[in-house]
């Protein structure tokens, strides 16, 4: 497969930009393209950019021409959960609206390998623990729903035209290169580890704890961090499953393990040897108390298995918050 082009849409974001970092390491040359609406230009290192959105099916036409990729990798949405409840809209408009018209887009230049970035937000309220695929899908927000409809019309595409995909449901991504080339940098940050670590640098006044009664082992919700570059490998080994004509499939994307957010705040203490304060308010709506992913399947579909611990992740975040500027 070396020597493919891939098409990274979204390539200039958090997931999109270490991922084409593993694509270049393992032979392929990734496509950028993005907006720059959320990506940043420094995080295009490894392949030509593109500007350009996917809404917009004649500049989509026109790179895929150019570029004749073999695959697109989809990472090209709005995320964040609060701001999708506030403007649904947006949402629908991008992450429903932008993807029919990548995949038509995709579909006329010939290209049926299609990995799209999806999220346990798809799953809703956890029924059960550790969460496989199989689990009902009723998502509570805009943002979750979005996802889900892509992945249903995934599930057409399929059977009726042919565009086989893999979808890849992320649990809580997190870390960054080892190397602090790129990292996690969103603006506004929401993630716990990059707005605890702005506090442990001084950045920010401290940490809020959202819920501190829940049925957990410390009272605190419990999330499933995987590292960054694990996503990213998991993204390589879709795109060259498809590549060797694997059926479509959708898979959990965590490390199985659970960590209660006062953990998690400890283990950042430890690695920055800098206390913060954390001030515990009450619960935010809609979080769920525990969500761990089972990740058995993409074991077993891609041979997938998660490389980096929680120290790891703290450590590689660190390295990238302590020493960049975007801040």
């Amino acid at each position: 497969m070396a020597g493919e082009t891939v098409l990274v849409v979204g390539g200039a974001g958090y997931i999109g930009s270490h991922t084409c970092l593993d694509l270049a390491n393992k032979g392929y040359r990734p496509v950028v393209f993005d907006n720059f609406s959320n990506g940043h230009r420094e995080f295009v290192k490894w392949g030509p950019a593109e500007e350009g959105d996917i809404r917009d099916r004649a500049r989509l036409d026109e790179v895929l021409a150019k570029h004749k990729p073999s695959a697109i990798l989809h990472f090209a949405a709005l995320i964040e959960v609060g701001e999708s409840v506030k403007d649904p809209v947006s949402f629908y408009e991008n992450n429903v609206i932008g993807t029919l018209t990548l995949l038509s887009a995709a579909q006329a230049a010939g290209v049926n390998a299609f990995v799209f970035s999806s999220t346990c937000a798809t799953y809703g309220l956890p029924q059960s623990v550790p969460l496989d695929e199989t689990h009902r899908q009723v998502p509570i927000n805009p943002y979750g729903r979005t996802k889900y409809i892509v992945e249903q019309a995934l599930a057409d595409y399929d059977q009726y035209k042919s565009l086989r995909s893999v979808v890849l449901r992320y649990f809580n991504a997190a870390g960054a290169d080892f190397e602090g080339r790129i990292g996690e940098w969103h603006q506004p940050e929401t993630h716990a580890i990059p707005l605890a670590i702005d506090a442990a640098l001084g950045r920010r006044q401290g940490f809020k704890v959202f819920g501190s009664d829940y049925e957990t082992r410390d009272g605190t919700c419990v999330r499933d961090y995987i590292h960054v570059l694990d996503l990213a490998d998991a993204h390589v080994r879709a795109v060259e499953y498809l590549l060797k004509g694997g059926d479509s499939v959708a898979l959990n994307l965590g490390t199985g393990t659970g960590t209660t957010v006062k953990e998690l705040l400890g283990a950042i203490e430890d690695v920055s040897n800098r206390p913060f304060p954390v001030e515990y308010i009450g619960r935010r709506e809609g979080d769920s108390h525990t969500l761990v992913a089972n990740n058995d399947k993409a074991r077993d579909v891609l041979g997938w298995v998660p490389q980096y611990d929680l120290s790891e992740i703290i450590r590689s975040a660190w390295n990238w918050h302590a020493k960049s500027n975007q801040h």
